[in-house]
């Protein structure tokens, strides 16, 4: 798959991922079918984006498994961080108001009071978010610095009973966008490995056939793949593909 290709991939299967979180967790056959149509993808590369989406408890056309407890480190992490918020002073509805309505009026104290008030929502969300690919402790912190930006942006509002539903958003936003990030790293990484499966398989098939290392004229004559294509799965393999005889005048890019 080329670096176009697979970028077209990461963005499908992140917008798909989101979709379905925002549905509840379900994403419909069809739709996923559709978020790769572009793409042609066969049979067994469809079955990858089924399993991965099982990983990240995506049901497709039902509700997904029950949700599993956090891994002992993770229950920790977001035990300690709510410990932590105990020691924050408590506010009642009509003070977070009031500060809201201040924070809304440019008051910049206000508005770091305002989001300490709001810190108890981060592990909330971040629960919401466990499980997918980024520690709880990353998720956190990202909360933490959205809830504090978010609060600096809160001029547009007009209404102060507006302002936690505002913040609470740009923090579930800020999670998903680092969800997202580490999708797209995962979709590369993934194809990575594919493609050096690829080759390296192609190549033992033409080692077992001739007894001895294909060189890279061999293996494109073949297969009708390109040089760039060989030496670049060559190269994400370390150089590891030891049916594959590579020498000096084989460029690597």
């Amino acid at each position: 798959m080329s670096d176009d290709r697979e970028i077209k991939f990461g963005e499908a299967l992140t917008k798909l991922v989101r979709t379905a979180r925002e549905n509840g967790g379900v994403i419909d056959d069809a739709r996923v079918r559709e978020a790769f149509a572009e793409l042609s993808l066969d049979e067994k590369q469809m079955d990858e984006v089924y399993a991965y989406l099982r990983e990240k408890r995506i049901g497709i056309g039902a509700e997904p498994e029950e949700e599993a407890p956090l891994p002992a480190g993770e229950r920790d992490i977001l035990a300690a961080y709510i410990e932590e918020l105990g020691a924050l002073p408590a506010h009642s509805e009509e003070e977070k108001l009031a500060l809201a309505a201040r924070a809304i009026d440019g008051d910049r104290e206000a508005q770091t009071a305002y989001a300490e008030c709001l810190l108890p929502l981060v592990p909330d969300i971040a629960r919401l978010y466990a499980e997918q690919g980024v520690p709880m402790e990353d998720l956190i912190g990202e909360g933490n610095v959205a809830l504090l930006q978010g609060a600096e942006l809160l001029g547009a509002l007009e209404e102060p009973g507006e302002a936690e539903e505002t913040l609470s958003r740009y923090v579930m936003d800020a999670m998903e966008a680092l969800i997202a990030d580490n999708l797209q790293e995962d979709a590369r990484g993934q194809h990575a490995v594919n493609r050096v499966n690829e080759v390296a398989d192609r190549a033992k098939e033409l080692y077992e056939d001739l007894r001895r290392p294909v060189t890279v004229d061999e293996l494109m004559n073949e297969t009708g793949w390109s040089r760039e294509k060989i030496m670049e799965a060559w190269k994400l393999a370390g150089g590891e593909i030891e049916e594959l005889q590579v020498t000096a005048s084989d460029p690597v890019s």
